[in-house]
């Protein structure tokens, strides 16, 4: 039988890679998912985790239909990405739309954060485009600490794996602003990532995406910034040395 700590770090790698059937596994063996696991539940390491993936709400249903727990109905419908709950709670209840929620979030900030927000920066394009639907502001900010005040966009640009494209795409058809301009931005506040940005718009912060610590695909930040530009009516120059012949390892 496997000890208690082996049983938490394949728990911890299963919630950390999205996976599934190893959920699943755990939930057939009557593993207690409201339980703390090194000090927080599954529920909370499943949000706080780096990963963004089409699979995180299906990971964070199982979780939920298990003993894990979420508080706020309505936040839930949104990391479920479930449209239809959206819409029925922002139907009887539109002040939800600027209802301000405090996550811990590996990568841009969600202190202060609308839903919009959080649907953005988990990439959940069901959830955002109900809440666009329903009247959710694309400026609405981020409100927590001074150097902040981002809009849900700034969500998008800069997402692992390019997850958060979609949404960008969503944002943008619904007007989103590309001309925000920020006096300072965190991204990662409090890990070892933490990196803090200066006079920052969402192409700024597409770009940053480059920075090494970021560990973002150079294609994909350069397509948004073609994206962005387009949106933005502006001129999108030829792009001829992507990916970068410098950093691509030399043939000997």
């Amino acid at each position: 039988m496997p000890s208690d700590a082996s049983q938490e770090g394949a728990l911890l790698a299963a919630i950390e890679t999205h996976d599934v059937d190893a959920l699943r596994q755990f939930a057939a063996g009557a593993f207690d998912f409201a339980r703390t696991v090194q000090g927080k539940t599954p529920v909370q390491w499943l949000l706080e985790m780096y990963l963004r993936s089409e699979r995180f709400p299906a990971c964070l249903r199982l979780l939920l239909d298990h003993g894990g727990r979420l508080d706020d109905p309505f936040l839930t419908a949104v990391l479920l990405d479930d449209a239809e709950a959206v819409r029925a709670l922002t139907a009887g209840q539109p002040a939800l739309l600027t209802q301000r929620y405090d996550l811990v979030s590996a990568f841009t900030p969600l202190l202060g954060a609308t839903a919009l927000h959080v649907a953005a920066e988990y990439g959940n394009a069901a959830a955002a485009s109900a809440l666009l639907r329903a009247g959710a502001s694309t400026e609405a900010t981020a409100t927590a600490e001074a150097g902040d005040g981002h809009t849900p966009l700034f969500h998008t640009v800069c997402s692992i794996l390019d997850h958060g494209a979609p949404v960008l795409r969503l944002l943008l058809a619904a007007g989103a602003r590309t001309d925000v301009r920020l006096p300072s931005l965190t991204w990662g506040r409090g890990l070892p990532w933490e990196t803090t940005l200066f006079d920052v718009t969402p192409l700024s912060y597409c770009q940053a995406g480059l920075l090494p610590q970021m560990h973002r695909r150079e294609a994909d930040v350069w397509r948004n910034v073609r994206t962005l530009l387009t949106a933005a009516g502006r001129n999108v120059p030829p792009l001829p040395n992507v990916p970068n012949r410098y950093l691509q390892p030399r043939r000997s």
